[in-house]
């Protein structure tokens, strides 16, 4: 008997993770501009991530077009089915905690590396880019509240669509005791 994969086991493999983010947003891209974010992948390894990640449930189609005697289909990505569960979390191992977190920064430093590379200028100040690390005195229920009024804040933000003047952003939290 074969175990099928966890959630884990497929969001957190370094390619389909960089998949997952180039959809964030609400983004709809075919496999053909996937490809251009990810120059460095092979075809037909991008297929299979693409395969797995919809077999999955992860990525949805929400488009097809003929094209020269193929299919060209353009997926979305299904944000609730690409997050770990509660349950999921908890029977991780620290190991594979260590390991998620990894790829979860992995993914992070190739964004950076990327805005980094392609920009014709890199200006952090004119481009809202910034890292920094606070650390707050919080009962359990202030950081709840906090994690709450966050949570409240960028699902506002998320149901922004495209539009002039406005950019795609990515924003990361990481939140942990701090010794």
């Amino acid at each position: 008997m074969t175990r099928s994969k966890s959630t884990a086991d497929i969001v957190l493999h370094p390619v389909r993770l960089r998949i997952i983010q180039g959809l964030l947003g609400g983004r709809q891209l075919t496999t053909a501009q996937l490809a251009e974010g990810l120059p460095e992948v092979t075809t037909a390894s991008l297929y299979r991530h693409i395969a797995t990640l919809a077999g999955a449930g992860i990525l949805e189609v929400v488009g097809e077009r003929p094209i020269r005697g193929a299919v060209e289909r353009t997926y979305a990505l299904r944000l609730e089915a690409s997050e770990l569960s509660a349950e999921e979390l908890a029977s991780m191992t620290p190991e594979q905690h260590k390991q998620a977190f990894t790829s979860f920064v992995a993914g992070l430093m190739g964004s950076f590396d990327r805005y980094v590379d392609e920009a014709e200028e890199v200006d952090l100040v004119r481009d809202g880019v910034g890292y920094r690390q606070t650390a707050l005195w919080l009962s359990d229920q202030e950081l709840a509240d906090l994690l709450a009024t966050t949570r409240e804040a960028l699902l506002r933000a998320a149901g922004n669509a495209p539009a002039e003047g406005r950019r795609r952003r990515l924003i990361a939290t990481i939140v942990m005791p701090s010794s």
